[in-house]
C-alpha cells in the first residue's frame, strides 16, 4: 500500500518533462564522448583498431548491467536505479582528463556505459509503462527526439578541445549533475510485477517468451548501436584519414542526429497509423541505400552532408522504433525483461560497430564505414521480412502460460 500511495503522488506531466531531460542530457554525455575520445586517441598516434575497441568500451559496461537491472527496478523502483547511474556518469567524466592513457580510459568508458545503461533502463521502462495506448507512440518518440537532441549537441564539444581539454568534461558532468538535482523531486514508483508469472517462469524463463514473441522487435537496436557507434566512435578517425578536417567532421556528424530529430515525432505517429512492422522495413531499406550511395559522393563534402542528413531522417528513429513495437507485441509484465533485452541488443551492436568498422578502416579504407553500415541495415531489412507477429490475444496467452 505505501508503494502505491508514493507513486501517486507524481504529477505525470513533471515525470514525464523529468524523465525526458535526462534522456537528453545522457544523450549529451554520450554523443560528446564517442568523437571526442576519437580524437584525442588519433592524435595520441592510437592505431584506428584501438581506437575502435577503447569505443567499444562504453557497450561493454550496458553489456555487463543489462542481466543484473531488472530485479533492483522491480525491488527497489526506478528513482534509486537512476541515480545511482548518474552519480557514476558524473564522476567518470569529471576524471577522464586527469590521466590520459588507454585503459584508464576503457575503464571509464565501461563505468559510464554501466551508467548510461541504468539512466535509459529506468527511464524507458517508466515512460511506455506509464503512457496510455493512445499517447504511446508520441512518447517514445519525445524520448527518442530528446536523446537525439543531446546526442547532436554532444560532438560540439570536440572544438572546445583547441581552448581547453578538460572543458568539454566539465560542460558535461555539470548538466549530468543539474538532471540528478531535479531527479531528487520525483517520488519513486514501481513497474507492473506479475508475481506468479515471474516465479512460474523465472528469468531465463521470461528472457524465451520474448524472444518468442518479439525477436525482430529486438533487431532495431542492436543495429541502431551498430551505426551509431561507428559513426561516432569510428567515422571520425575514418574523415581524419580521408582529409575530412575536425571542422567538417564536427559537423557532419550532428546532422546525422539532426536528420533524425526531424523525422523522428513524424515517424513515431506513423507508425501509430500505419504499423511498427512497415515502417521499420521501409526505413532500413531506404537506409541502407541511402549509406551506399556516400561511396559515391564522398569527394563532394557538400553532397555527404545532404546524404548524413538523409540517412539520420531514415534511420535516426531506429532505436525508438524499435521500443515502441516491442511494446505493441509485449504484455505489460514483460516489458522491463524486454527492455534489458533491447539494452543487450543495443549493446552487442554497439561493440561490433566500431570493433568493424576499426578493422574495415585498416583493411580497405575507402568506403569502409559506408559497406559496414549499409550491409548491417540490409541485413535487418532481410530479418524483418521474415518475420510475423502473433495476434494480441495469442501473445497474452503465451505470456501468462
Amino acid at each position: 500500500m505505501d508503494k502505491i500511495i508514493k507513486s501517486k503522488q507524481n504529477h505525470p506531466g513533471y515525470r514525464f518533462a523529468v524523465l525526458i531531460l535526462m534522456v537528453l542530457i545522457a544523450g549529451f554525455s554520450q554523443g560528446m564522448l564517442l568523437p571526442l575520445l576519437a580524437i584525442m586517441l588519433e592524435q595520441a598516434g592510437v592505431s584506428s583498431s584501438l581506437n575502435g575497441l577503447n569505443a567499444a568500451a562504453l557497450y561493454i559496461g550496458i553489456l555487463l548491467i543489462s542481466p543484473f537491472i531488472e530485479k533492483p527496478v522491480r525491488k527497489y523502483g526506478y528513482k534509486p536505479v537512476i541515480t545511482i547511474g548518474l552519480i557514476l556518469i558524473i564522476v567518470s567524466l569529471l576524471l577522464f582528463p586527469f590521466w590520459q592513457v588507454f585503459w584508464f580510459w576503457f575503464i571509464l568508458r565501461m563505468i559510464v556505459g554501466i551508467g548510461d545503461n541504468m539512466v535509459h533502463f529506468a527511464t524507458q521502462v517508466w515512460i511506455t509503462s506509464t503512457s496510455p495506448i493512445s499517447k504511446r507512440g508520441r512518447n517514445i518518440s519525445l524520448y527518442g527526439l530528446a536523446f537525439g537532441l543531446g546526442f547532436s549537441a554532444g560532438p560540439f564539444m570536440t572544438r572546445l578541445l583547441s581552448i581547453n581539454e578538460y572543458l568539454p568534461f566539465i560542460i558535461a558532468s555539470i548538466f549530468s549533475l543539474i538532471s540528478y538535482v531535479f531527479v531528487l523531486f520525483l517520488k519513486n514508483e514501481w513497474p507492473e510485477n506479475d508475481l506468479e508469472t515471474a516465479k512460474q517462469t523465472g528469468t531465463w524463463g521470461r528472457y524465451k517468451q520474448v524472444i518468442k514473441l518479439a525477436w525482430f522487435a529486438l533487431l532495431p537496436g542492436f543495429c541502431y548501436g551498430f551505426l551509431e557507434a561507428s559513426i561516432h566512435g569510428n567515422y571520425p578517425v575514418y574523415a581524419l584519414r580521408s582529409g575530412i578536417t575536425i571542422e567538417w567532421v564536427s559537423i557532419l556528424l550532428p546532422a546525422f542526429v539532426i536528420g533524425g530529430l526531424i523525422t523522428q515525432l513524424p515517424l513515431g505517429l506513423l507508425s501509430d497509423k500505419w504499423g511498427r512492422r512497415k515502417l521499420l522495413l521501409t526505413v532500413t531499406f531506404f537506409g541502407s541505400l541511402s549509406f551506399f550511395s556516400m561511396i559515391f559522393v564522398e569527394q563532394s563534402i557538400i553532397l555527404l552532408l545532404l546524404f548524413f542528413t538523409l540517412s539520420g531522417a531514415l534511420v535516426g528513429s531506429l532505436f525508438s522504433l524499435g521500443v515502441m513495437y516491442l511494446t505493441d507485441l509485449l504484455p505489460k509484465n514483460l516489458l522491463p525483461t524486454g527492455n534489458v533485452m533491447t539494452a543487450v541488443s543495443f549493446g552487442l551492436g554497439s561493440i561490433l560497430g566500431p570493433l568493424t568498422g576499426g578493422i574495415l578502416i585498416d583493411v580497405m579504407e575507402s568506403g569502409s564505414i559506408y559497406f559496414a553500415i549499409g550491409g548491417i541495415l540490409l541485413f535487418v531489412f532481410v530479418l524483418g521480412i521474415v518475420f510475423r507477429e502473433d495476434a494480441p490475444a495469442t501473445v497474452k496467452k503465451a505470456a501468462t502460460a
